[in-house]
């Protein structure tokens, strides 16, 4: 008589809940801390500077103003220049984090590719030459210069067949040059020099309400198309064929990476002047939070290079009281050895 034995368990376990999700909530934990850390450092971006303030009167003069000394000091000078601090150190580093992912260059960055001086360029010739004095005539400039000088170097570099190496070397050219360029334009022209020589720095002392009303909409517009492009640019890293048997619009994608570029770029260093390393170092140190995926990148890379350029500020105003040094100052004094670190590694020599 045969007995129906019972059935055997699947050798299949049942799934386990998949790891990819599990790193996802921790990047997103990491995300909300970084906004926390963000947070703090547009509290002290607010309470530190030539005159310290305290916590109360910090709190006073955004919710409480009513006039004083204190209240003038919050609303008009630390607000407006912590507000342009977000808005430029985001555009910098998500810039940085699309050239690097674009062209597949761990270098690439807005003031190593010339991008920056580019825009600076045009600046200047537009304020020595033109006599251009408000910034809705310099962020045209700016961004006519960035993209020249975006797509200069790429094709100098090799465009598509470019290596990091050379189209590091192509941008270090046309910095070289352009500022080279700039330096003479101030020299021959003694009535601009005054203008021109705190911005050609790198700068978020002049900031005003005003200037932040006519750059945020193009970076904002330069924010939604790099994010935009998150997926094809992950697509794009693992190589062209790659991505296009993954259904990735290679040239929509490299056009629109263009655009968000020059709209963060230019309208960054129209405000302020040319900022570099920022672009650099963040999506780095964003890299080893993250892993390679752009589309967690690109949204670190917003966040936490605002917290590098405040913080650099913040330095500048601390270190030289009761002067300041120039944001773009400290930032090349800290980004430059983080420079020669990268290009030094063995990895890189390889590349």
């Amino acid at each position: 008589m045969l007995v129906d034995s019972p059935p055997r368990q699947s050798a299949i376990q049942a799934p386990q809940a998949p790891a990819p999700r599990k790193r996802n909530a921790v990047r997103a934990v990491g995300l909300f801390l970084s906004l926390g850390v963000l947070l703090l450092v547009v509290v002290a971006s607010i309470a530190i500077g030539a005159k310290p303030l305290a916590l109360g009167d910090v709190w006073h003069g955004l919710f409480h103003a009513s006039g004083t000394g204190n209240d003038v000091i919050v609303q008009d000078v630390r607000v407006p220049r912590t507000l342009l601090g977000v808005l430029v150190g985001a555009a910098l580093g998500l810039s940085g984090a699309v050239m690097q992912g674009l062209t597949r260059n761990p270098l690439a960055e807005p003031g190593i590719l010339g991008v920056n001086a580019g825009a600076a360029a045009a600046v200047v010739s537009a304020i020595s030459f033109l006599g251009v004095t408000s910034l809705t005539g310099y962020v045209w400039f700016s961004f006519v210069g960035a993209g020249v000088v975006s797509v200069l170097v790429y094709f100098l570099g090799g465009s598509r067949g470019a290596t990091p190496i050379r189209l590091a070397l192509a941008g270090t050219a046309a910095t070289a040059a352009l500022y080279g360029y700039v330096n003479a334009v101030q020299l021959m022209d003694s009535a601009a020099l005054e203008q021109i020589r705190f911005w050609t720095v790198g700068s978020l002392a002049s900031a005003d309400m005003e200037i932040i009303g006519k750059v945020w909409p193009f970076i904002a517009v330069g924010v939604v198309l790099a994010l935009f492009i998150a997926r094809p640019l992950n697509a794009m890293e693992m190589g062209e064929d790659t991505a296009r048997a993954l259904g990735a619009h290679l040239t929509r994608t490299r056009v629109l990476a263009m655009v968000a570029v020059t709209l963060l770029c230019g309208a960054a260093t129209a405000a302020c002047g040319p900022i570099v390393f920022i672009g650099l170092m963040v999506p780095h140190l964003v890299r080893t939070l993250t892993g390679p995926d752009m589309r967690w990148i690109l949204p670190y890379a917003t966040v936490l290079s605002p917290v590098l350029l405040l913080g650099s500020d913040v330095i500048g105003r601390v270190v030289a009281r009761p002067s300041e040094l120039q944001v773009g100052i400290v930032t090349a004094l800290v980004g430059g050895p983080v420079f020669i670190y990268l290009v030094r590694r063995r990895k890189m020599a390889q590349l």
